[in-house]
Order: C-alpha cells, then sequence, then structure tokens
C-alpha cells in the first residue's frame, strides 16, 4: 500500500481550485485546474488509500479500474506505471475522470468514517500527467487478421469497441452521422465540462493504431443497415440512447421548447467555431430547465454563459439529503444533495415542482410555465398537488429529463432486428443481437446509462465480436451476463 498511516496522518479531502466563476463564465474553458506543477496534496490523498483486503472500490466501478494499485504508485512518483494500470481497465480516463460521476468514491471503504479518497482527481491527474510526458503512444497490432467491423456510432462504447478491435488485429471502421467523432462526448458534454482537445488527442492515437473514422454518415439513410452487414464481417451498434424523455403537458408544441440536446448540440458547435443557423439560444431570456440531472447541469452553465436574464431548474421530486442515507448504506451508490459547478454559478433550483402547463403568450409561443407543488401519494405516485398551482416566467423552456432508449425504426425496419418491449436493442449474454454477426454495446442495448459502464460495455462486446470471429479471444472482458440480463 502506498502510506499505511495515510488516511491516519490526513483526514480531509482536497481537490484543487476551480477557476473563479466571475472568470470561467466569460468562456467556455474547463472550470477545473485538474493538473498543476508541485500538487502536494494529490501524493497526499493518493496515501489516503488503505489498499483494503477488499476494496470495494472495484465493485463500484463498472471497468474493475485497479485503484489501489495506481494511487500507490502516484504516491510514489512511478507515473509511467500508474498509466499502465489506469489503462489496463480504462481505454479513456481522460473521459471518465472529468465526466464520470464516480460510483467508486461511494464505495470506498475509508468513506465508511471519513471522507473517501479523491479517487476522480487522482485517475485524471494520471492521464493529464501520463499525455504531458508523452507516455499515451500508439499501440499497433503486430498482425492483421483479415477481417472488418464496422462500429456505428463514436460515443463512449463505440470509441472503446473500436479500440480494442483495431488492437486485436481487426480492420475497424467507426461511423458517426455528425460532422465530427465523438459523439456525446462531442457535441453533448459542454467544453467547461471536458474541452474537446482531449477528445482529438484520443482520436489522433487510434487512428495511428489503424482504426478508420467516417463522419457525417448517417447509417440507415446513407447506407442500408443491410448492406453495411453485407460489407463487413461484423457490426456493432453503439448508437447510445438519444430519443428524450418527452414532457407529457399541454403547450408542449409551443415556440421556444425544446429537449435539452436541441439546446446544447449547437452551443457547443458554436463554441468549437462550427457555424450553426436558428438555434435556441438563452441570451437575455428567462429560461426554465426541467430536470435536475446532470444534463440539466449542461444546460444551466450553458445559458448562464450565453447571458441568460434568469435560469431556473425544476425537479419534480424531493431535494436529497445531504449525508448518506440509511436506507442507502455503504457502499451503495446513494442519492445525495449535489452542487455542480454550473451550481455554484448561478440560477435557482427548485423541488417538488410538477408542471402543469406551458402558457402560450397568445402567438404560439411560450412565456410561462405553469407549476404545482408535487403530491406523493400512498402507491408511490407523484401528481400535482391541487391548489398549489403558479406560473414562472418562461421565454426559453429546456426539457432534460433523461433518455428513454436508441432510435431504432430504420436499424428494424431494415434488418428485422428484435427490440426489446422498452425500446432497446435486445441482445444475449455475449452482447449478440437476433442478426448473426451484429453486436449491441452501450446505452443501445443497456438504456441510458453512465460513461464508465459504456466503456466497459464497448470493452466486453469486443471480446464478444473478436471470439465470434477468430473462435477465441485473448481481449478482457470486464463486464458480465448482468450486464445484460437485467435490462433485456
Amino acid at each position: 500500500m502506498a502510506d499505511p498511516r495515510g488516511f491516519l496522518k490526513v483526514r480531509e479531502r482536497e481537490l484543487p481550485p476551480n477557476r473563479p466563476v466571475e472568470v470561467r463564465l466569460r468562456d467556455w474553458k474547463d472550470v477545473h485546474a485538474h493538473r498543476e506543477e508541485g500538487q502536494p496534496f494529490l501524493k497526499e490523498q493518493a496515501g489516503r488509500c488503505m489498499d483494503c483486503g477488499i476494496p470495494f472500490c472495484h465493485q463500484g466501478c463498472p471497468l474493475g479500474n485497479l485503484i489501489p494499485e495506481w494511487n500507490d504508485l502516484v504516491w510514489r512518483g512511478q507515473w509511467a506505471d500508474a498509466s499502465e494500470r489506469l489503462h489496463a481497465t480504462n481505454n479513456f480516463p481522460e473521459f471518465t475522470g472529468r465526466v464520470c460521476p464516480a460510483p467508486c468514491e461511494s464505495s470506498c471503504v475509508l468513506g465508511i468514517n471519513q471522507p473517501p479518497v479523491t479517487i476522480k482527481n487522482v485517475e485524471v491527474s494520471i492521464i493529464d500527467e501520463a499525455f504531458e510526458r508523452g507516455l499515451v503512444v500508439p499501440q499497433v497490432p503486430q498482425r492483421l487478421t483479415g477481417t472488418t467491423i464496422a462500429v456505428v456510432g463514436s460515443g463512449p462504447a463505440g470509441l472503446a469497441a473500436a479500440q480494442q478491435l483495431t488492437r486485436a488485429g481487426h480492420t475497424v471502421v467507426v461511423y458517426e452521422r455528425d460532422d465530427a467523432i465523438g459523439g456525446l462526448l462531442r457535441y453533448g458534454i459542454p467544453d467547461f465540462k471536458m474541452e474537446k482537445h482531449h477528445i482529438d488527442r484520443r482520436l489522433a492515437q487510434m487512428e495511428a493504431e489503424g482504426t478508420r473514422f467516417r463522419p457525417g454518415v448517417e447509417i440507415g439513410k446513407d447506407i442500408s443497415w443491410d448492406a453495411l452487414r453485407r460489407r463487413f464481417d461484423a457490426v456493432v451498434v453503439a448508437t447510445g440512447a438519444t430519443l428524450p424523455r418527452e414532457l407529457a403537458v399541454p403547450g408542449r408544441e409551443l415556440a421556444g421548447v425544446h429537449p435539452a440536446m436541441e439546446f446544447l448540440t449547437p452551443a457547443n458547435k458554436a463554441a468549437a467555431g462550427r457555424p450553426v443557423d436558428g438555434a435556441p439560444t438563452a441570451a437575455g431570456k428567462h429560461v426554465v430547465i426541467i430536470g435536475g440531472g446532470d444534463t440539466g447541469s449542461d444546460c444551466l452553465g450553458t445559458a448562464l454563459r450565453q447571458g441568460a436574464a434568469s435560469v431556473t431548474t425544476l425537479a419534480i421530486g424531493k431535494q436529497p439529503p445531504l449525508e448518506r442515507p440509511a436506507s442507502q448504506p455503504w457502499p451503495t451508490d446513494p442519492i445525495l444533495f449535489e452542487v455542480s459547478t454550473s451550481h455554484e454559478e448561478g440560477g435557482e433550483r427548485r423541488y417538488l415542482a410538477s408542471t402543469v402547463e406551458l402558457v402560450d403568450d397568445g402567438e404560439g409561443r411560450v412565456r410561462a410555465l405553469r407549476v404545482a407543488e408535487t403530491e406523493y401519494l400512498p402507491d408511490g405516485r407523484r401528481v400535482p398537488k391541487p391548489g398549489t398551482e403558479h406560473e414562472i416566467r418562461a421565454d426559453l423552456v429546456l426539457v432534460a429529463m433523461g433518455f428513454t432508449g436508441p432510435e431504432t425504426d430504420a436499424l428494424a425496419a431494415q434488418t428485422g432486428i428484435e427490440i426489446t418491449g422498452k425500446g432497446l436493442v435486445r441482445r444475449g449474454d455475449d452482447y449478440a443481437s437476433s442478426i448473426p454477426g451484429v453486436f449491441v454495446a452501450g446505452d443501445a442495448g443497456r438504456g441510458q446509462s453512465l460513461i464508465v459502464w459504456a466503456i466497459a460495455e464497448g470493452r466486453a462486446c469486443a471480446a464478444a465480436v473478436d471470439a465470434y470471429l477468430q473462435g477465441s479471444t485473448e481481449l478482457p472482458a470486464p463486464v458480465g451476463p448482468r450486464t445484460v440480463a437485467l435490462r433485456g
């Protein structure tokens, strides 16, 4: 272990400071100061890791990251070895170290009676140091198998599957319908959470390894799914869960009411210098965000940077507790009240707020939300409480209520592939769909989930594809049948 008495000598968490609010609201750069020269607290935090006999941080992380090992190596200053152990289970720690909610920290054994180890910050510091020192280099396969694989979707699941399969010697082509590779990493997550040069430098590594990228190609439209299947020896469907959960209230059709991605995607494109026409903007408007999760937080930070007059975030449920409730004991991942960096920057948060109606301004645009207090019924249902209705002014309403599943119309129509009752692409324990040679990874088969699950499933799906094509595989498979069976 790192420092046998580290958790006794340093009992508190310490993280690098964020950039001042008044400064960061003027740009789209990362709000965090992830890596600075001479951070004494980083070694101290890594030294707090107890190298537990049973490291529950492993079960908290779907990737099975070797957290105690790289904590020890950081404490010793062995950055090359730390990077190697980090990459042994995770293709893209620069992504997870920035946007993962870190369920590993909720499972940290030290968290039973102390603040847990700052695992996420140690992780991102390792990968940033590794890139700075030139330790991240292409891993070109020693031989080619002669087989070809198409990966449809370039989010974390698709990219993880593609990198693993390329390194196994297959010829892999990644298709992305947008104009740049990255999926929601590119256009769904704002730069102030993850700047896009982190994606670009990883894509450069993948290209050097042999992975081929085809942005601006929509499978099902530009190339049919059947034609793709005939062209390649195997196909990986990694299209994500992109269908937004709808708000079923009167007035949903009014102008000025948008799913979150109709707002975030063009905002991220504009931040990247790409042209956008007719995109919704928060500048000078009173904005209401329906949904209190990560997507709602991204909308909040984006609206504030665009110069919104006001921003109000509504959540239908109760405000979560500040500390772990008895019903969510360690090492489970508890639902707690969190203040994201966007919440630090401004806006108002309201809980127990049920949207009853979107109010018309008389010209087909939204002017307000009619909201009522949420009432919990004995059977667990949540309904608007009569007599509590009131209006909230709104010129722009963003629906950030999550996603229901993947877009499967073209896939199902052109291939006859089986879709589950939940709208997901049906798959077996080996990630295989009902069509021979077609596999499913990530949210397309699992439903909306975390980036760590996406990468874990991409790696596991790659192992299944390699075994299908070669008869056996040496690729690691970090997650098993439970990933699929619980979601079918």
